[in-house]
């Protein structure tokens, strides 16, 4: 009878068993990892079967609590966050106000709770129990901090070494780490080591600034990572920049930073200047130009001894980062010496000091000596009609009033237009520019009459003042001269005044 029973009986314990394992409401516990300072999101929500089947319990009444364990599950618990049946939310003071969970999401079935900013001391066993209805839903996970850090902390300078470290609350033992920058893997060189779960840059530059992330393998093959947004200060633009600038014009030598010092509160940032010339070296010393992360050195009128390679030294933090510049001048020299005569063989030769090699050249002129009549007058060309040449040398066979103008001679590279630099060609004899030395017909017959008038009037006023010089002053008394006779003397000379005074 016993053994008949027997089967029967083992049957129900496997029955039994089974559904305990099964049941819906039992606690799934997983791990979730966050860096400090971020925001962390704890899951806990109804299946796509369970919010079916639950629905309308979830719009009547729906209670949550959330429950911190510390970093054991054995130690008291203590009320994170609460939600009540009326709606009243509890916070741990701790918690205040960083904890939180998303009540429009509770009839969507998503309970889960939210923390940011995220403390370490938040690391722990978490418990949330919901009650919906007449059911209870319980959400067990494990909350486990990872940090990234860098050494030495605070702002960081070009090429001083630095040290990345990758650390986690995880139990298990550490069995791999890798490193990726901006998505790539980073692999081990003599640039880049991998020690004791940090990585060693030994020679930081700009360049390896941006997103760093640390992947750490465990012994349970599970795997955790963080990231990390690395600023190095150091200089903007190229590494080997170079500046092109015509003979005789200015030049600007750029020596930019990548950010303020000032804004991470470093003060006393200066630069210097130095250029070896001639077996002379010059120095400029700028301790602010306009801003904290600009020291340009200016330069008012380049000329070939001024070629060659200029150093930007910056100094900051005690610490001195460098950069080279390069100063290129461009010069234009004609084949012939002095005045060029039209129907001349013409030669430019437009050169640059310091080339690196895939620069090529482009000549164009930019204004023409137009004819009018005898005269010339130089005019801008629009693009459309530009005369364009490549190479270097430009050669003008016979050279004509046509060419009279100004000409370009720039360089460009792969990165485009890097400089240019003109001349201006004349020719002998021709007048450029200026107002028209020859008038037209209708003006030049309006002159001619003008002083054609002037002379008829000049003539007349002469002949007037001849004749009032050589006519006498008084008519009347050569009359009475003539008349007289020298017997009659005294009586004329009475009479003479009598005629006089009766004249006057």
């Amino acid at each position: 009878m016993t053994l008949a029973f027997m089967p029967l009986c083992l049957a129900l314990v496997l029955l039994v068993t089974n559904a305990s394992s099964t049941s819906p409401g039992a606690p799934k516990e997983q791990r979730v990892w966050a860096k400090v300072g971020d925001l962390v999101v704890l899951p806990c929500h109804l299946s796509a079967h369970e919010l079916q089947r639950s629905w309308k319990q979830l719009y009547e009444k729906t209670a949550v609590r959330w429950e911190r364990h510390g970093e054991s599950s054995h130690k008291e618990p203590h009320m994170v966050l609460e939600v009540e049946y009326s709606g009243l939310l509890k916070r741990a003071r701790s918690m205040m106000p960083r904890a939180s969970v998303r009540e429009t999401g509770f009839r969507q079935g998503d309970f889960s709770l939210w923390i940011e900013p995220l403390l370490s001391e938040d690391a722990g066993h978490y418990e949330a129990l919901v009650r919906y209805g007449k059911e209870t839903r319980r959400c067990q996970l494990e909350l486990g901090m990872v940090t990234v850090t860098v050494n030495p902390p605070g702002l960081l300078v070009e090429m001083e070494p630095l040290l990345l470290n990758c650390n986690s609350s995880h139990p298990a033992k550490l069995v791999g780490m890798r490193w990726f920058h901006n998505g790539s893997l980073v692999p081990i060189s003599s640039r880049f080591r991998s020690r004791h779960g940090a990585l060693s840059i030994s020679r930081p530059t700009v360049s390896d600034s941006g997103s760093w992330r640390c992947e750490l393998t465990y012994s349970d093959d599970e795997r955790v990572s963080a990231s990390f947004n690395l600023q190095i200060l150091g200089f903007a633009g190229p590494v080997s920049p170079v500046v092109y600038a015509a003979v005789g014009s200015a030049a600007n030598l750029p020596c930019l930073l990548n950010r303020d010092p000032s804004a991470s509160s470093i003060l006393g940032v200066s630069a210097r200047w130095s250029h070896l010339a001639g077996g002379d070296l010059k120095i400029w010393d700028i301790s602010r130009n306009g801003s904290n992360w600009s020291f340009t050195l200016h330069l008012p009128e380049v000329g070939p001894q001024d070629a060659g390679q200029y150093c930007c030294a910056v100094s900051i933090h005690g610490t001195t980062i460098t950069r080279d510049v390069t100063l290129g001048v461009m010069t234009v020299t004609p084949s012939i010496k002095g005045p060029v005569a039209e129907g001349s063989h013409l030669l430019l030769i437009c050169s640059l000091t310091h080339p690196r090699g895939h620069e090529h050249f482009q000549w164009r002129q930019l204004s023409s000596g137009l004819s009018n009549g005898s005269s010339f007058e130089a005019t801008p060309r629009s693009p459309a009609v530009q005369r364009y040449y490549l190479g270097s040398t430009l050669e003008l066979t016979h050279v004509s009033q046509e060419d009279i103008g100004t000409w370009e001679c720039s360089v460009h590279g792969s990165e485009g237009r890097l400089g240019a630099v003109e001349y201006e060609l004349y020719i002998t004899g021709a007048q450029l520019s200026g107002p028209h030395p020859i008038l037209d017909g209708q003006t030049s017959f309006g002159l001619i009459l003008v002083l054609f008038l002037l002379l008829v009037a000049s003539i007349l006023a002469l002949v007037l003042q001849n004749r009032r010089i050589f006519s006498p002053a008084f008519p009347a008394l050569e009359r009475v001269v003539t008349t007289s006779t020298p017997g009659n003397a005294g009586k004329d000379e009475g009479q003479e005044g009598k005629s006089l005074q009766t004249e006057c």
